[in-house]
């Protein structure tokens, strides 16, 4: 208790004493409690149903709270305000701490210093201290800022980091100390690059694999949220101690997303959970008894709903119970943007949010207006003041037990901490127990050391798509095996494993060889995706080349062996069938070596170690997708839930229906032109003054008069480009048409419409890049490009919304427009992350 009095007084002896600025202004109202929310009884919580849990005693003690109630008695209006207002690194800079008393800062998904994804380390140490500087020097009260992160699989923003599996393998694994010591491990990589908070653990618990955040949750089955709750909480921050706020190396958790984020209708990200309460107690509360009871100092609101009621808007959730039976003392951050969702809000103001039970608003972009407009509703008393001093004594309390205060920061710095050999050593582990055996027939594993491996698939060799989405970048996307200097791929751990014993391992991304292997290890499986970029229609395994490749090693006599990558169970009959062995790999991260632990035995064929992974989400047995979860009515699972083989356990698989369930195509609201063809529900139309016309499906036609003209060119593969040569005889234009689509989530997430093009011959008049009714002006760029040279553009969405396009109804997601004469063709037109390379050109 001493040890923290003393680091509490000298704080406060540090802070000026200043007077509340506006409390005077308010109206009687502002000291009430927050007005009534009208909330409909099928999305109201009912706190005398829910179970017991409650924050630690030592978040809450005695010197804490006295040191609490002193600095809030200091503040103003505005520093009230500010500790309530979070900015991302993109849109803040350490200057504007001098105006805005800011709280809090993050470092979201595309976010790095100098908008540098790939910075160093020192880098990112560098930009934290230059904001904790920023904050001391601000007049007024001496709070220092609360700086988080997405350290969802590892430190997994940060080059050289450790990258861990993602969730779902962890799932797998079972083990609830291997969770702690990756709590410890990830925690300490991110107090080295000075942030003080993670938001996690995630405790989704899914319930339909079609949602495209599957893979951050552990399990189907709420058991394995509540047997690693506690332990990732406790590895994070540790025990709470009413002596000390967290110690070195320690960093403040958020349990996420509350409440039922994996419980959406049709597994779409953001959207309904359909149900009753019942079931949110019973499934979706999963392990946030366990996390509050191990002290986690926040509590991330989910962007989703109750029966159409946005969990950030309801304040039975997150004021009655999680304040109530659920006993928590920390604080309850929105997600990004989240408030700008609910009914008459908008991003830059929602005292609607505030009212329900926010305390913190993450306002990424928008944080200046979202700063004044909280401010005027504090004043006006639409924002009692009552539920400002709530807000902010929670904030401060957290910030007290997460260390902010104190000056000294004995890790931070300490870069070889960052990808350390211990670390990379416990992510090896922690690849090796995650692998789930689902097929071994003729025991064609454990692989003899010194034997001929083939090594497949383009998969083999690439990190990024073995460490998935949240990798350097929000999506995953982009990233080389240069991006890893800590890492090691599949492929590279495969080679170690096997030369070593005096075999002879070769890479081969298609397959093909020389010499006859005696066994192939084919690598393949989904590529990165986060959020609602990997929301999916069924769980059909589109690609055929891997398939292909299986095939012909199988034809050649060779016994294959698949490692597939997901970030969820996929129906892969075909690929099982033709596989002696198949391993789902999940998302294992940046030790590859990790599988090749499992797969490789030693000079006598033996195991070095045996699969131990077993499932924690159900196999499907058909593609179509409808949630598949243990208990539940018709359970009719290809691979039950905790099903996984091991080498002293085995079984025999027979053959797999191939028949998918799937009738008819699916269809893609942000992916328009891929591989040469228009995807479902999308199609090509040509016009003119003429009228349109809808080409056959290879897009080969001309417009009506002859104004534009399509043909099919040669891009990344044969005739996997489309060029439109424009005649320049009146106003034409090449659109991509089909059903309306809403893209507010990715304008909102600041995604891009990204395409590849080539001139092949210049504009002689202005060339309209359009999208949903807007319209931008691209003839510069196409006009700057070399003549035959493939290119890449990404145009923000945000643009086209900015210049008056309806995102919420997108019909024409891609158009180009011209009255002159052009020829330009383009491959490749999707929505896509924008990691910094994204543009806004003139309308």
């Amino acid at each position: 208790m001493r040890i923290l009095t003393s680091i509490l007084m000298m704080t406060v002896a540090s802070a000026p004493l200043t007077t509340l600025s506006y409390s005077t202004e308010a109206s009687a109202q502002s000291q009430s409690a927050p007005p009534a929310i009208a909330i409909p009884a099928n999305a109201t919580a009912h706190p005398s149903l829910w179970p017991s849990a409650s924050s630690p005693d030592a978040m809450s003690d005695a010197a804490t709270e006295a040191f609490v109630a002193q600095l809030l008695s200091t503040l103003t209006l505005e520093e009230k305000v500010g500790q309530m207002i979070q900015g991302d690194l993109a849109s803040v800079k350490p200057e504007d701490l001098a105006r805005y008393p800011l709280g809090s800062i993050l470092a979201g998904g595309n976010s790095a210093p100098g908008g540098d994804e790939r910075a160093p380390a020192q880098a990112w140490v560098e930009l934290a201290q230059a904001f904790r500087a920023a904050a001391a020097a601000r007049p007024g009260a001496k709070v220092p800022l609360i700086y988080g992160i997405d350290a969802v699989h590892g430190h997994n923003n940060v080059v050289g980091a450790t990258i861990f599996p993602h969730n779902i393998g962890l799932g797998a694994a079972r083990d609830p100390d291997l969770i702690r010591r990756i709590g410890e491990a990830t925690a300490m990589e991110v107090a080295v690059t000075g942030a003080d908070w993670t938001f996690g653990p995630t405790l989704a618990v899914p319930q339909d694999d079609r949602w495209g955040r599957t893979y951050e949750g552990y399990a189907e089955n709420p058991e394995v949220q509540r047997s690693y709750a506690g332990p990732m909480t406790l590895g994070l921050q540790g025990e709470l101690s009413a002596d000390h706020p967290l110690a070195p190396g320690r960093i403040a958790g958020s349990a996420k997303h509350f409440l039922a984020d994996g419980g959406t209708a049709g597994g779409k990200d953001q959207g309904d959970y359909q149900g009753d309460e019942q079931g949110l107690i019973d499934t979706h509360l999963g392990g946030y008894v366990q996390a509050i009871d191990a002290g986690v100092l926040s509590v991330m609101a989910s962007f989703s709903s109750w029966n159409g009621v946005k969990h950030s808007g309801n304040p039975t959730i997150l004021r009655d119970v999680l304040h109530g039976p659920l006993g928590f003392d920390g604080f309850v951050v929105s997600d990004w943007n989240a408030h700008g969702q609910l009914p008459g809000c908008s991003n830059e103001s929602c005292a609607l949010a505030v009212n329900a039970g926010i305390d913190m608003l993450m306002a990424p972009d928008s944080w200046k207006p979202l700063y004044e407009s909280t401010l005027a509703q504090a004043r006006s008393g639409e924002i009692p003041m009552a539920r400002i001093d709530d807000a902010v004594t929670r904030i401060l309390r957290a910030k007290v037990k997460a260390g902010v205060f104190r000056e000294d920061r004995p890790v931070e710095g300490r870069l070889e901490m960052l990808g350390s050999p211990e670390h990379r050593a416990l992510a090896r582990q922690a690849v090796r127990q995650s692998l789930v055996l689902l097929k071994n027939e003729g025991a064609v594993l454990p692989i003899r050391a010194g034997a001929r491996v083939l090594v497949a698939g383009a998969a083999a060799d690439d990190i990024g798509q073995a460490a998935g989405g949240w990798t350097l970048t929000w999506q995953g996307t982009g990233n080389a095996n240069a991006d890893f200097p800590n890492g090691q791929s599949i492929w590279s751990g495969i080679h170690e494993a096997v030369t070593e014993a005096g075999g002879a391992a070769t890479l081969s991304a298609d397959g093909s060889f020389t010499d006859k292997p005696d066994v192939a290890i084919v690598v393949f499986g989904e590529t990165p995706y986060a959020e609602f970029q990997g929301d999916v229609d069924t769980l059909d395994f589109v690609p055929e080349g891997p398939l292909a490749t299986l095939k012909a090693l199988k034809a050649a006599g060779i016994p294959t062996v698949s490692v597939f990558l997901s970030g969820r169970p996929m129906w892969t009959n075909p690929e099982i069938n033709a596989s002696d062995a198949f391993v789902a790999a999940w998302l294992p991260g940046t030790e590859g070596a990790g599988v090749a632990d499992v797969l490789i035995g030693d000079a006598a064929a033996k195991p070095r170690h045996d699969f131990t992974g077993t499932l924690s989400f159900s196999w499907p047995k058909t593609a179509e997708g409808q949630p598949l979860n243990v208990g539940q009515p018709g359970y009719d699972p290809q691979f039950a839930y905790g099903y996984g083989l091991s080498y002293a356990a085995p079984a025999s698989v027979g053959v797999l229906s191939e028949e998918s369930g799937i009738t008819g195509e699916t269809s893609s609201i942000d992916r328009y032109f891929v591989d040469g063809r228009y995807v479902s529900p999308w199609a090509l139309l040509l016009n003119d003054a003429g009228g349109q016309l809808k080409p056959p499906v290879g897009g080969e036609g001309q417009s009506p008069r002859g104004g534009v003209v399509s043909h099919a060119v040669d891009d990344l593969a044969q005739e996997s480009g489309q060029q439109f040569v424009f005649a320049g005889t009146g106003e034409a234009s090449a659109q991509i048409w089909g059903i309306p689509v809403d893209l507010t989530r990715q304008s909102n997430g600041e995604m891009a419409l990204g395409f590849r093009y080539r001139v092949d011959a210049r504009p002689t008049a202005p060339v309209g890049l359009g999208m949903g009714g807007a319209t931008l002006d691209i003839a510069s760029i196409f006009g700057a490009a070399p003549i035959g040279e493939w290119r890449t553009i990404k145009v923000r969405l945000s643009c086209f919304r900015d210049r008056g396009a309806d995102l919420a109804a997108v019909d024409i997601p891609f158009q180009l427009t011209t009255v002159g004469t052009a020829a330009l063709s383009v491959s490749e037109i999707r929505v896509v992350s924008n990691e910094g390379d994204a543009i806004c050109p003139p309308a």
